[in-house]
């Protein structure tokens, strides 16, 4: 066993215990006992049990003594619902040496493959979640079972790390390369995709499953009747399946590519590699380069940056910073949407979806009503079929969405969100409308994403209510959501909006109501000085390559085509009016618009981008044309430069709330960590606006 020092200033460890009890296996036919340690911290179901060193040196004394007593067999479990959420992650910010990660790898290592190669068989009866190090100490063992209601994972490199306590070995051996490419690569990358317990039993990764009820007299059922050989386990080997292997590789690297555009993305990389090496290594020689990697990766910036990034997403979905007391706000009965196009639908369905209140919606014809609500109607049935709701649910669901071209049908909601066109007057007539037939205590929410909620609630009677309410395309999914106070929206209105936001399962940020608020506002400066670049005479693909190298979900200009060049020319024009000639407006975006060009790039029938005819056609270029490297400076200088501007007008209250808007609202990777952490790590933030937006050591090693 390892002794490891943390540094000072880690945070104790909760320490997981691992308590030993004999299990008589007489009653399932079996003469003799099984030793089942179970796994539990001493916390609620809201603290997982983890592994720090004290975690594991707990667990290793179980094993010892499980292995020295006289049971035919040894069996693993968790506390109720929940098995083990891996690693304690809250310490590895605090190691300041390379040596000391390596030691908490092969500590992990140490003790968990004792289950592996004991003479006992091994059992992990996993009853409930079980992620990382967690779903790791049961792949040592020789059997697994599951409860219905388990999720698992391996999300290390969705964090910045590999499986690194056995997993990126263990699993090409147990399940074959290509399931378990899908298990480490594809699933993490794809925001961290977790296997329900009917997924793991058809890849392999557990032997049977059980309901919850009588989850444990199962699995110990199981277990007699592995030992008595009433049930054989059969392992298939996948060493000599070349085809299978070089699949598996070549899917993972595409799947790489795809997320980062091509950046070099540590984990990623370095868990395929270990899963390629483990055709080949033994376990021993598999742990080893996990130890290697799990140490190098751990004491790196995209870690940190991850960590950082990961740990704020997990703070703030809980707290809203500068929310008022929950106890203003008022109750929501019934929610009226203005609108019945698809912005507007999507709104109207997520609203009914999470309130499960009547919400009405309007718009100025019963064809337009119609078909939004037929929208509603066939998305909540799409949801019946892939077995997501069940059919009494979306019965209810769908009699409690109505329309109407009439707008009296709203006098008696709480809570009405306006999703029309994007035309300041057309919104502050729609308010004032509302305002002769609603209750003085209705809210008025606006879904702009760029225009000023303050001018829309002029001349109104009740300005206290109107607020900012703005979501991201799509509307399900996309989990940002800004709230926008005007100095005159009061803490009832603004409380309430915050209820609504977390029935609606969305993270908020409590923004000052500035043009574009904050994600749009950024982007917009950013993709500003792409456009910029190419209409100064930058070609379309360098400048499109700029960012690359940061591993951006998708480029600059295939952004450009998902947001549309209508809209974000309508962005940039508010912003050019409000805050001046740096939102300069582009030649080629006008000319976009007005020849309704779309999209910079087309897809061939395979999926790939190639350059729109159309649209290089509408290029209007300058003689003065730059290199990525100056257009990708330029573009991150910029972004330094606005987000300075941000926090000195109180947009947001602090930088962590700016990090937080680009994480969730455009993406912003992970591994980054945030936007200012990055630009602090790049020398950007001092180069341009004189100090750091964080305190050294902030996502970083400094």
């Amino acid at each position: 066993m390892v002794d490891i020092q943390l540094p000072q200033g880690a945070p104790e460890e909760v320490v997981t215990q691992a308590f030993l009890r004999e299990v008589d296996l007489s009653l399932f036919g079996v003469k003799g006992s099984l030793s089942l340690i179970t796994l539990d911290n001493g916390m609620d179901h809201n603290r997982p049990n983890t592994f720090g060193p004290q975690s594991l040196a707990a667990l290793n004394d179980a094993i010892t003594a499980a292995q020295a007593s006289s049971s035919l067999a040894i069996a693993i479990t968790g506390k109720p619902f929940i098995f083990a959420a891996g690693a304690d992650l809250s310490a590895l910010s605090f190691l300041n040496d390379k040596s000391q990660a390596l030691a908490i790898g092969k500590l992990g290592h140490d003790v968990f493959r004792r289950l592996g190669e004991g003479k006992k068989p091994t059992f992990a009866f996993i009853n409930g979640l079980a992620l990382g190090g967690g779903l790791e100490v049961g792949l040592h063992c020789k059997y697994r079972t599951m409860a219905t209601t388990t999720f698992s994972a391996l999300p290390e490199c969705f964090l910045g790390l590999v499986p690194g306590w056995g997993g990126a070995t263990i699993l090409p051996k147990l399940i074959g390369p290509e399931r378990a490419v899908q298990v480490i690569i594809l699933n993490a990358l794809n925001n961290n995709t977790m296997l329900k317990s009917k997924d793991a039993l058809a890849l392999g990764v557990t032997d049977a499953v059980f309901e919850p009820a009588d989850f444990l007299e199962n699995s110990i059922r199981f277990a007699a009747q592995v030992l008595n050989g009433d049930k054989k386990i059969e392992r298939t080997d996948f060493i000599g399946d070349d085809a299978a292997w070089n699949k598996a590789i070549a899917t993972g690297q595409a799947a790489i590519t795809k997320k980062y555009g091509g950046a070099d993305i540590a984990s990623p990389r370095m868990a395929l590699e270990l899963i390629a090496a483990a055709r080949k290594n033994s376990l021993g020689e598999g742990f080893d380069a996990e130890d290697k990697a799990l140490a190098q990766l751990t004491m790196s910036d995209p870690l940190r940056a991850s960590l950082y990034a990961f740990n704020l997403i997990q703070k703030k979905r809980k707290k809203v910073e500068g929310a008022p007391k929950p106890a203003l706000a008022r109750k929501v009965t019934k929610v009226g949407v203005v609108g019945a196009g698809l912005m507007a639908s999507q709104l109207a369905l997520v609203m009914v979806r999470n309130l499960k209140c009547p919400v009405v919606i309007t718009d100025l014809d019963q064809e337009r009503v119609d078909k939004g609500l037929s929208y509603m109607q066939s998305e909540i049935s799409k949801l019946v079929e892939k077995k997501r709701m069940s059919p009494e649910t979306a019965a209810r669901l769908q009699t409690l969405v109505t329309g109407s071209t009439d707008k009296k049908i709203f006098a008696d909601a709480n809570f009405i969100i306006e999703a029309i066109f994007e035309e300041l007057e057309l919104k502050k007539a729609l308010f004032a409308e509302l305002e002769t037939i609603i209750s003085p205590d209705c809210v008025l929410a606006t879904n702009t994403s760029s225009l000023s909620v303050t001018k829309m609630s002029q001349g109104l009677k009740n300005p206290e209510r109107v607020i900012g309410f703005h979501f991201f395309n799509p509307v399900a999914v996309m989990p940002l959501l800004e709230i926008a106070r005007t100095p005159s929206t009061d803490d009832a209105t603004t409380a309430t909006a915050v209820a609504v936001g977390k029935e609606l399962k969305k993270t908020m940020v409590i923004v000052k109501d500035s043009p574009a608020f904050v994600v749009n506002r950024l982007l917009t400066r950013f993709m500003g000085e792409i456009t910029d670049a190419i209409d100064e005479g930058t070609s379309p693909e360098v400048a499109d390559a700029a960012m690359k190298p940061l591993g951006l979900p998708m480029t600059s200009l295939e952004l450009l085509g998902l947001v549309g060049p209508g809209v974000a020319l309508h962005v940039a024009e508010t912003l050019n009016a409000n805050l001046g000639e740096r939102y300069k407006i582009s030649p080629t975006m006008q000319a976009f618009v007005k020849e309704n060009v779309k999209t910079f790039y087309i897809k061939d029938e395979g999926g790939a981008l190639s350059p729109n005819p159309a649209a290089v056609a509408l290029l209007k270029q300058g003689d003065k044309a730059s290199t990525s490297e100056e257009v990708r400076l330029r573009a991150l200088t910029a972004l330094a430069s606005e987000a300075r501007m941000m926090l000195d007008e109180g947009v947001v209250a602090t930088p962590a709330e700016i990090d937080l808007c680009m994480l969730l609202g455009c993406g912003w990777p992970l591994h980054l960590g945030g936007i200012l952490p990055y630009l602090d790590r790049e020398g950007i933030s001092e180069k341009v606006c004189g100090s750091r937006f964080h305190q050294p050591g902030v996502a970083s090693l400094q």
